[in-house]
């Protein structure tokens, strides 16, 4: 059985990332995304153990200390986690992960999983980015603009990243993801398992 590719997706605070990630996910088949552990409040609309694992401070550090994540980080002043072991049992299966992190998880992931795939995803301008923000309806004004001020900062290591790709119109955007992951698909390493008896076949 091939082995799944493992992703990560980066991207400042309403860029539209989660929207993107969700549709890409609907559109691809074997796909899955990680659903991370984090010591945030819930918000509407959200379900626990379907959006995130909702654990407490003192129920995160357990896991830290157990070496049950593969990375986590301090956003906003929140805990967030992935399981090593969810990632690892989906990976053997051949199904696709994709890691919704920021850029201090990712540095960590590289080290455990070199062969990741990093993408990050950038605003048209950081005027799309406010409107998409306060569009929300979630945060107050001062939970704004310090996630505008975090955005700039975040931006700076989208250069760390394989892929950058623009939210301006969301299906191009979408469509830029999907080919993403289907040419990564067709890597010789990730193709060879498959089809090195017809490449046999073929040279003799």
């Amino acid at each position: 059985m091939k082995k799944g590719s493992l992703y990560i997706i980066s991207a400042p605070s309403g860029t539209g990332k989660t929207s993107l990630v969700k549709a890409l996910v609907e559109s691809l088949p074997n796909t899955q995304v990680s659903i991370s552990h984090t010591t945030r409040d819930i918000r509407p609309g959200e379900i626990n153990n379907i959006h995130y694992h909702f654990v407490n401070q003192a129920q995160f550090k357990a896991m830290i200390a157990e070496g049950g994540f593969i990375e986590y980080a301090e956003v906003y002043g929140n805990y967030y986690g992935t399981s090593r072991q969810w990632v690892e049992e989906h990976l053997n299966q051949g199904i696709d992960v994709i890691l919704e992190i920021e850029w201090q998880g990712a540095r960590q992931v590289r080290e455990a999983f070199p062969e990741v795939v990093t993408i990050f995803i950038l605003p048209p301008n950081k005027t799309a980015l406010e409107e998409r923000l306060r569009s929300r309806g979630q945060d107050t004004e001062n939970v704004i603009q310090r996630r505008l001020a975090e955005a700039s900062q975040e931006v700076e290591y989208c250069t760390e990243y394989d892929y950058l790709v623009i939210n301006d119109q969301f299906e191009m955007a979408l469509s830029d993801l999907r080919s993403i992951l289907k040419a990564e698909h067709c890597r010789r390493k990730k193709q060879w398992l498959l089809f090195k008896r017809l490449v046999s076949e073929l040279t003799v």
